[in-house]
């Protein structure tokens, strides 16, 4: 069903169909507004951050580039991904379970699940704008930036916005000084070039893997739907738009809502496609960030691959046009 915190369009939630080797791009309609934790008053589950919590594990896989995806505490299948693509990587049998011989594996002792951040007088001042519901009321925007700070430090530390609340109960998140308990990732470092990329459609993830076929970095994935399935097989990567602007044309969609007109979207970290673009050899089709980062990994796309932003930005880092791209049931 589609999120009720957003607005009623199709609940995939994706894009793709890059217009032109200009760097143009089609969207789906389906365009977020602020994540409903920035705005609605809900009750705040206690979270376990102790040693050997799920949150642990999360952060911990993060920092090793196994991501979790969007870091929420939870032990949902984007964790089971991500433990099961880190005990192959490691020699471990890969169940997908926090047992024993992986948590000795992560080396839980070393780094702590969180860490505090003292708030500052940039992270409060925005700007902050809600997002319209609408293409073509995003056109008119000079950016299509963060809506509230919550999202703005859920995307710089790589965590559910609910989580940040959940940790910090009561803490005034608009406020320079304020200081906070966040996951503790590591953003600092940055991942080898790749020999190869795997898109893995039956594990809903994508792969680095090094000149010896070892797999050292997986991400969790959203890709192809019945309507619009993911092209299997071998394909170049012929280049990288950064911050590309977004041209959402209805007709290219078989989703699109009656009335939709042709829209500029600006770039931003809620653009459609995120950060960056990665253009491949199929037409109409590329490896892209997203503004929905809960739902990488869970819910279908129109064709593309799409990562959570910050996982795409480490994946464009690692690439370049002579890296194979795998497409894999």
């Amino acid at each position: 069903m589609p999120n009720r915190a957003r607005p009623a369009y199709h609940p995939l939630a994706s894009i793709c169909l890059a217009l032109s080797p200009a760097w143009a791009f089609a969207q789906s309609p389906a365009v977020p507004a602020a994540p409903a934790a920035a705005s609605s008053p809900v009750a705040l589950q206690p979270v376990d951050s102790g040693p050997r919590s799920d949150l642990h594990a999360q952060v911990l896989l993060d920092r090793l580039h196994f991501s979790p995806g969007q870091i929420d505490g939870l032990a949902g299948s984007n964790q089971r991904r991500a433990v099961s693509g880190f005990q192959r990587a490691y020699g471990l049998a890969p169940t997908g379970d926090l047992d024993d011989a992986t948590w000795q594996a992560l080396q839980p002792d070393a780094t702590p699940a969180l860490t505090r951040y003292t708030l500052t007088a940039a992270d409060v001042a925005g700007p902050f704008v809600p997002l319209p519901g609408t293409p073509a009321e995003q056109a008119k925007l000079p950016s299509l930036g963060y809506a509230s700070i919550l999202e703005m430090l859920g995307e710089r530390f790589h965590s559910d916005p609910a989580l940040l609340r959940a940790l910090n109960p009561g803490a005034d998140f608009n406020r320079a000084g304020t200081e906070l308990q966040l996951p503790n990732i590591d953003p600092a470092v940055a991942l080898p070039k790749a020999a190869k990329l795997v898109v893995d459609k039956s594990d809903a993830t994508l792969s680095l893997l090094d000149a010896d076929g070892k797999v050292y970095a997986q991400f969790p994935a959203s890709s192809g739907s019945e309507h619009d399935p993911l092209p299997i097989g071998l394909w170049k990567i012929l280049g990288l738009a950064r911050n590309p602007k977004f041209h959402y044309n209805p007709k290219l969609f078989w989703d699109a809502q009656a009335g939709d007109q042709k829209a500029t979207l600006p770039a931003g970290p809620n653009n459609p496609v995120g950060p960056v673009w990665i253009d491949l050899s199929k037409p109409h089709y590329g490896i892209h960030g997203t503004p929905e980062p809960g739902r990488v990994g869970k819910t279908q796309s129109h064709g593309c691959v799409r990562l959570t932003n910050w996982d795409v930005l480490q994946v464009a880092a690692a690439v370049d046009a002579s890296v194979p791209a795998v497409m894999q049931e």
